[in-house]
C-alpha cells in the first residue's frame, strides 16, 4: 500500500467480538478500521473475536478504508493465537499493541516474514508505555514493514501517574517525541482516542491540538467522532487556494530568475511550496476516497 497517498484522518477501533460494529463499519465514513482483539474484547470472548474478525476480513466490503488488526501483546497468553488466525487472511496491517522496543516489532516481523499470505503486511506500534516513547527512535527504524505508530494516551497517562486535562499537558512531550521519530523514518502518525465520545467540543479541541502539532489524524472510539475527525483533518478550501497559490506565484518567480516569491506580503521560499504540495496531496487524496 502506498501509505503516502491514503488519508487516515479517522481511524476507528471497533472491538472483534461485536458483530453488528463490524457490519456497521463498512458504512461508515472513516478513513480506516482499527478490528479490536486487545482491550475492547473480554478475556471469556478472545477466541470468538478473532475468528471473527477473520471471517470480516475474508468477506467484508470496507471499501477504500485501510483496515488494520491490533492484536494482543506478546506479553499476554493470546497474541500467538491472535496471529496464527489473522495471519492465514493475509491482513493489509498489524497493530501491535505494548511496543515498548524494537525488539518486539522485531518478533512481529520474523512471524509475517515467515507467513505467505503475510509478504505485504504492515507493522504498526501502539506508543503507549514511557519505555516506547523513549525508544521511539529505534522502533521507528526497526523494521521496513514498519508504518505507522498510534499514541495510546490512556496507558500513558496511567504510566506517567498523571490527569487528563483538556489540554493534554502531561501528554505533549510524549507526543512531540513519537511525531519527531515517525517524521524521521517516513511514517504515519496517529493521535490518541479522546475518550468522551459524547462530547463533540472537546472532541474538535483535541483534533485541532493534533492537527496543528502535526499528526496525521486521530484514532476513535465511536462512530459520532468519525465526522469531527474528518472535518478537523480535512484541508480547508481556504488552505487549498491559498497552497496552489503559493505554488503559481513560486512558478512565476522562477521564471523570472527568482528563488523567492511574495505573496499576500509574505516571503514564499521552497519549503512554502514542499508544504503546499503535500497539503494538495492530502486534499486529493481524500477527494478520490470519498468519490
Amino acid at each position: 500500500m502506498d501509505y503516502q497517498n491514503r488519508p487516515f484522518r479517522s481511524l476507528l477501533y471497533i472491538p472483534g467480538s461485536n458483530v453488528r460494529a463490524l457490519e456497521k463499519a463498512q458504512t461508515l465514513p472513516c478513513d480506516g478500521v482499527i478490528f479490536d482483539l486487545e482491550d475492547a474484547v473480554a478475556i471469556e470472548k478472545k477466541t470468538e473475536a478473532r475468528q471473527q474478525v477473520a471471517r470480516f476480513l475474508r468477506e467484508g466490503d470496507y471499501g477504500k478504508r485501510s483496515l488494520m488488526v491490533r492484536t494482543n501483546g506478546f506479553g499476554t497468553g493470546w497474541a500467538r493465537d491472535d496471529l496464527e488466525v489473522i495471519c492465514d487472511c493475509g491482513p493489509e496491517a498489524v497493530l501491535l499493541p505494548k511496543v515498548n522496543s524494537a525488539a518486539d516489532v522485531k518478533k512481529l516481523e520474523t512471524i509475517l516474514d515467515e507467513h505467505p499470505k503475510c509478504q505485504n503486511t504492515s507493522i504498526w506500534a501502539m506508543m503507549e508505555s514511557p519505555l516506547s516513547v523513549l525508544n521511539a527512535k529505534e522502533i521507528a527504524a526497526s523494521s521496513p514493514r514498519m508504518k505507522g505508530m498510534v499514541l495510546g494516551s490512556n496507558d500513558l497517562i496511567k504510566d506517567l501517574f498523571a490527569k487528563h486535562t483538556q489540554d493534554r499537558e502531561a501528554l505533549i512531550s510524549s507526543m512531540g517525541i513519537c511525531l519527531l521519530a515517525a517524521r524521521a523514518y517516513g511514517l504515519v502518525c496517529i493521535d490518541g482516542v479522546h475518550n468522551a465520545f459524547r462530547e463533540q467540543d472537546g472532541l474538535r479541541i483535541s483534533c485541532m491540538q493534533g492537527r496543528n502539532m502535526g499528526f496525521d489524524g486521530k484514532s476513535l472510539i465511536h462512530p459520532d467522532q468519525v465526522y469531527v475527525a474528518n472535518d478537523i483533518y480535512r484541508p480547508s478550501k481556504g488552505e487549498i487556494d491559498l497552497a496552489r497559490r503559493q505554488m503559481a506565484a513560486f512558478e512565476e518567480a522562477k521564471a523570472a530568475g527568482s528563488g523567492i516569491a511574495v505573496l499576500d506580503g509574505q516571503i514564499i521560499e521552497n519549503l512554502h511550496i514542499v508544504s503546499a504540495g503535500n497539503l494538495l496531496t492530502k486534499a486529493a487524496a481524500i477527494a478520490k476516497t470519498e468519490a
